[in-house]
């Protein structure tokens, strides 16, 4: 679906001092406490991605309050994996789990929402290998107002077999893969580790598999579109009602970096899905029924 189409439905139903455009500012958050923090994993049956996700939360500088891995109908190899993490881990593991029955994230991430304790809550989709800053980037950039849109570096076919955690954390390895060829959207490698931060209400660059925000915001909108069945659009539609709750996509090119590994996928976004998207861009509310709760 082209981007213009959904925005202009979208603008429709914003006044114009809601509209932002990219503007480069130093935000003034910080946090007397430490947050509690929750991340959720999403998988279906990749077990051996999964463990290359899973194991860079050993090294992170800020460990999690819990990690909940929403596994949309995967099989005993999977299992298997978070048994060991949950073995190795100092923090609770949760293994929120539904029946194989077809694609439908929407729902597993708005379960393991559910089951979730933190007041702020990371997403992360389990072919994201992520380095030891993630969480603690995360909890930096989180900000009253904002939901935060983590980047992405992409692993390509000839690494994937090889990169894991440790790749994500050596400066050299990385840097090598991109000389060769290996990585994508490089650019993201530097860390700048300053809240030098840019904000907009555009659907331009989200991306579900990398972000953040609040519980009390996540739940003010009924989380997830559990209309969203298959690949696709249920990240943008999800971003279009926190846009019409109040909230800003707040992004930082080098921090709250995650990388993607590369695999062969068939990402063709339904006309279901399509016309789900447009009805929220072009209505004037933010909550939506068929979500973390139900209104019968």
């Amino acid at each position: 679906m082209p981007v213009a189409q959904v925005m202009t439905a979208f603008r429709a139903n914003l006044t114009g001092k809601d509209i932002y455009d990219y503007n480069i500012i130093r935000d003034k958050n910080s946090w007397a406490e430490p947050l509690r923090l929750s991340v959720i994993v999403t998988t279906y049956n990749n077990p051996s991605f999964l463990k290359k996700v899973l194991d860079g939360f050993f090294l992170q500088t800020r460990m999690p309050d819990e990690v909940l891995i929403a596994d949309d109908g995967s099989g005993r190899d999977t299992e298997e994996i978070v048994q060991e993490f949950r073995r190795k881990a100092s923090f609770p593991v949760i293994h929120v789990w539904q029946e194989d029955s077809g694609f439908r994230l929407a729902r597993i991430r708005n379960k393991a929402i559910g089951r979730s304790s933190g007041e702020y809550i990371v997403v992360i989709d389990g072919d994201c290998v992520i380095n030891r800053y993630f969480i603690a980037d995360h909890e930096f950039l989180a900000e009253r107002g904002c939901f935060i849109q983590g980047k992405r570096v992409l692993v390509g076919k000839n690494a994937v077999s090889y990169f894991d955690c440790i790749h994500a954390n050596s400066f050299p390895k990385l840097l090598k893969m991109a000389v060769n060829g290996s990585l994508s959207n490089v650019h993201h490698l530097i860390r700048l580790p300053f809240r030098l931060t840019m904000k907009d209400r555009k659907l331009k660059g989200i991306k579900g598999c990398n972000m953040s925000f609040f519980r009390g915001d996540i739940e003010a909108v009924n989380g997830y579109n559990e209309n969203f069945v298959g690949w696709g659009n249920e990240d943008s539609e999800l971003a279009c009602r926190l846009f019409k709750y109040g909230l800003t996509k707040k992004v930082h090119l080098f921090m709250a970096v995650c990388f993607h590994l590369w695999h062969r996928s068939n990402k063709q976004v339904s006309n279901g899905n399509r016309q789900l998207l447009l009805e929220t861009a072009a209505s004037k509310g933010h909550y939506c029924t068929n979500g973390i709760t139900r209104k019968d």
